[in-house]
């Protein structure tokens, strides 16, 4: 089986690249950077390429319309003229919400408030809008925050806070978020290849299960046999904290500090009632602690 994907170079792409082609599918990594053109017979698209988010906000809003929504359209439209049975579009839990209540599921009514929310939500309602012959399928996927060996971001963030023995400071937030282990996300993405029973439509991928981030850093701690004191700083004062840290360069800012106390959580109950399976190969702290131990090895 012949797989195209975009942005196989991504922290995703290498990984899934890497995972199909030990099963022995052909993958054909495709650049969006040039002129770029598909093998129109090939058996699947896994969209992958888009313009992350830029949480120092340095990104231009015209560009995360430019890649995120047109060229996700153009290439769209490249599938529905071809041969290619299967397009999986890789989305955004933020294409639906920057903040969540309750537990975000497919349902929910779309209201992203950012550039990066809003592109990648025009995008999906363009990929729907568009009718899909019958011997096509269509699948829209959101991804929580995706994390693996060789993965950056603030799992190195925290890992660093519990290697150099610092007290965690944010032990007054409580919080509960949703993870996605690259490893969970590949087992999700070659059923959908090999599944044709599933049918077209939006999944959330998630891990099983909800984590706080004082529970994220005591798993760092089994993973590195330390022992982290967690202090109850008021909210108020590391709120403050984070706005200094929005103005010269602190480990806390304001974004990161949203980053580490919100609450995400998201229900993947919908791809696993799918697959009829109860549960995903990979528990949320086993990815996690996989994740944490590959810092050790930089």
């Amino acid at each position: 089986m012949k797989i195209i994907i975009t942005g196989a170079s991504g922290f995703v792409g290498q990984n899934l690249s890497q995972y199909l082609n030990k099963r022995h599918y052909n993958i054909q990594a495709v650049s969006l950077r040039s002129d770029w053109a598909f093998d129109t017979n090939a058996d699947a698209v896994i969209h992958l390429a888009g313009k992350a988010h830029d949480t120092q906000n340095t990104t231009s809003e015209e560009d995360y319309y430019k890649i995120n929504t047109d060229l996700t359209n153009k290439i769209f439209d490249e599938f529905l003229n071809s041969n290619i049975k299967d397009f999986i579009y890789f989305s955004s839990v933020k294409a639906v919400a920057d903040c969540v209540d309750d537990v975000l599921n497919e349902d929910c009514f779309a209201e992203p408030k950012t550039p990066y929310g809003k592109s990648k939500l025009l995008a999906e309602k363009y990929l729907l809008s568009k009718a899909v012959p019958e011997t096509k399928r269509l699948f829209v996927i959101r991804p929580c925050m995706i994390h693996g060996p060789g993965n950056k971001g603030n799992l190195n963030l925290l890992y660093k806070i519990v290697k150099m023995r610092i007290p965690w400071p944010l032990g007054a937030f409580d919080n509960k978020r949703s993870f996605l282990s690259i490893d969970n996300l590949n087992f999700l993405v070659l059923q959908l290849l090999e599944n044709k029973n599933i049918a077209s439509g939006i999944y959330n991928f998630a891990d099983d299960g909800f984590l706080s981030t004082n529970e994220l850093i005591k798993i760092i701690d089994e993973a590195l046999g330390k022992e982290t004191k967690q202090l109850n700083v008021s909210p108020d004062i590391i709120n403050i904290f984070s706005k200094v840290g929005d103005k010269i360069k602190l480990p806390i800012n304001s974004e990161r500090l949203k980053k580490l106390t919100e609450n995400y959580m998201v229900s993947n109950h919908k791809v696993k009632s799918a697959l009829n399976i109860r549960q995903l190969p990979v528990s949320a702290k086993e990815g996690l602690i996989k994740t944490i131990k590959s810092f050790q090895h930089k």
